[in-house]
């Protein structure tokens, strides 16, 4: 657990205890004071309130030896327990937002190192599956939410989170949009996410933005304000569940494969100018025969898209190969595709 929301927890604990025996050091007096003295429960009240605080008897004093000795007592404890739950009730507060204030700067500090990360506003339930697969795969990416109780939880699992309103441009700025490589707008609302792919893209042209599209007819309003790609829930949902339905050998198949069950994945690569692969037919590479890795498509710099290329298909640099198969060998195409290897 990360150091900030530990010493937050720490804190709420002393002063919860430090009320606590401040509230048993009033209730000690009260009782006393009543069975000593014989006064009413509010007078020994008012006497033990004056005693604890170091008030001073005014019009109220005790008469009996005993209730004097008894006030001793209580003027003890009044130094030592009301002095100590003071003083830690106001350590821990101030101490508390020191500690607060040293985290945000941190995250801050860590925010502003991010290049070619990803940003996530919002982490409802689309939010956080979305960030599951981000951690899965390792990419650098950060979260915008408002909520701090959900904010610390992110906290404390290690993930960069900053606690602010997603449509703010100060918080797109704040966690380099300018630098990041991509958005996905997962707000609750529409319009919300309608303002925040028109501020993302207005900071940032470039950037790759994936929105979410509670209701069908928003698809088409976030795709004008700039967002790349839609995603609709519901319609999803439904394309899934009329597969499931209709063709449930397919869908057990796209299930297995999301679940990771047969150990196969998704990957895009794009080929650079240095790879082997730029200029050779595809089944004069290694992708099939070595890697055992399946090419589905090859998008052309152009935007041409060839689907089940043949064997006598020619890579040109600048193509983006899609392709199937296990995370190492997708490992080693990427790798291929850039030249490294």
């Amino acid at each position: 657990m990360p150091f900030p929301q530990t010493y937050r927890s720490r804190a709420i604990f002393q002063i919860r205890y430090a009320l606590i025996a401040l509230v048993l050091a009033v209730l000690f007096g009260t009782v006393g004071f009543t069975l000593i003295e014989g006064w009413p429960l509010s007078d020994s009240l008012y006497v033990t309130v004056q005693t604890l605080t170091t008030v001073g008897y005014g019009d109220l004093p005790p008469h009996t030896a005993a209730g004097r000795a008894f006030a001793v007592i209580v003027m003890l404890m009044g130094v030592g327990g009301v002095a100590l739950a003071a003083s830690t009730i106001v350590q821990s507060v101030v101490q508390s937002e020191l500690v607060s204030a040293f985290g945000q700067r941190r995250q801050s500090k860590k925010m502003s190192k991010l290049h070619d990360h990803y940003i996530i506003c919002g982490s409802g339930r689309v939010g956080s599956h979305l960030i599951r697969d981000l951690q899965a795969t390792q990419k650098p990416f950060v979260v915008i939410e408002n909520d701090p109780q959900r904010a610390a939880e992110f906290t404390q699992r290690d993930i960069t989170v900053l606690v602010a309103d997603a449509t703010l441009e100060e918080s797109l700025r704040e966690v380099g949009v300018d630098r990041a490589r991509g958005l996905a707008a997962c707000l609750p609302n529409d319009a919300d996410n309608i303002y925040v792919v028109l501020t993302a893209r207005d900071l940032n042209p470039n950037l790759r933005i994936v929105a979410r599209a509670a209701e069908e007819q928003a698809e088409a309003k976030l795709l004008r304000a700039g967002a790349n790609h839609v995603i609709a829930p519901t319609i999803i949902g439904g394309h899934r569940m009329a597969v499931a339905l209709t063709k449930p050998a397919v869908s057990e198949f796209m299930d297995s494969i999301t679940a990771n069950e047969l150990g196969l994945g998704f990957e895009q690569v794009e080929v650079d100018a240095a790879s082997h692969l730029a200029g050779k037919e595809l089944r004069s590479t290694p992708i099939r025969s070595e890697l055992d890795v399946v090419v589905i498509s090859i998008r052309r710099h152009g935007g041409e898209i060839i689907f089940n290329p043949s064997g006598d298909c020619r890579i040109e640099t600048g193509d983006i190969l899609i392709a199937i198969g296990r995370a190492d060998s997708l490992t080693k195409l990427n790798h291929l595709a850039r030249g490294i290897m």
